[in-house]
């Protein structure tokens, strides 16, 4: 299976911190398939999230037909669920502290469905107890132009941005199903030091390498 690199000959720039990252490590998600349609769908859910800062997650998908529609087990009290794109996307409080667990997202093309396996999402409290999410970092980078065999990259549909607190442990993620995008504003930070990389991923759901490690610190 080919893996497309992002941002190929060119330098992802962090805003945030004026340094330039270049792809290194690869990535590798969770997925389920319904081999008999081809309707896939794939993903790697953030397993936490801090009181007072977005969560989001959207499972990439491939089908061969049909419209598909998306279902969820156990949505989190904190979070709303698209059923149109499988989007999950929250900001739990302080009184959403603990662990939601058992979360099942399933895709239906009408006739068969393929489903994530279960997950669970962890909300801890911010630094002070209390939500204090008032930092932010900018992100932009160049979209990739070819594949890692040199051919053209022409099924780009979208980027996954994987940040946290520990260089070691990227553990929240952001998915941007746009193709077009160059940029993105990373927002409610508490204050602290964090760590940013980037993938891109196409239509039949092959994710890039991840780009190198760049910082910002919120005072």
């Amino acid at each position: 299976m080919r893996i497309l690199i992002p941002l190929l000959l060119a330098a992802v720039l962090l805003a945030a911190c004026g340094g330039s990252i270049e792809p290194t490590a690869a990535v590798s998600g969770s997925s389920g398939s319904n081999s008999a349609t081809g309707l896939t769908i794939s993903g790697n859910p953030p397993a936490s999230v801090v009181s007072g800062q977005t969560y989001s997650f959207v499972p990439i998908t491939t089908a061969q037909g049909g419209t598909l529609v998306f279902s969820i087990g156990n949505l989190p009290a904190w979070a709303s669920f698209n059923t149109s794109t499988g989007a999950l996307t929250g900001t739990p409080g302080n009184g959403d502290l603990g662990t939601d667990s058992n979360i099942l997202i399933s895709v239906s093309d009408g006739a068969l469905s393929a489903s994530l396996p279960a997950f669970s999402i962890t909300i801890s409290p911010s630094a002070t107890g209390t939500s204090n999410a008032t930092g932010s970092a900018s992100l932009s980078w160049t979209p990739p132009t070819q594949n890692t065999d040199g051919s053209t990259l022409t099924d780009l549909v979208g980027y996954t941005i994987f940040y946290g607190t520990s260089a070691s442990a990227l553990t929240q993620s952001i998915q941007l199903a746009s193709s077009s995008a160059t940029s993105y504003v990373v927002d409610n930070l508490s204050a602290g030091t964090y760590y940013f990389s980037i993938a891109a991923y196409t239509s039949d759901g092959t994710q890039s390498a991840q780009s190198n490690i760049g910082s910002k610190t919120i005072p």
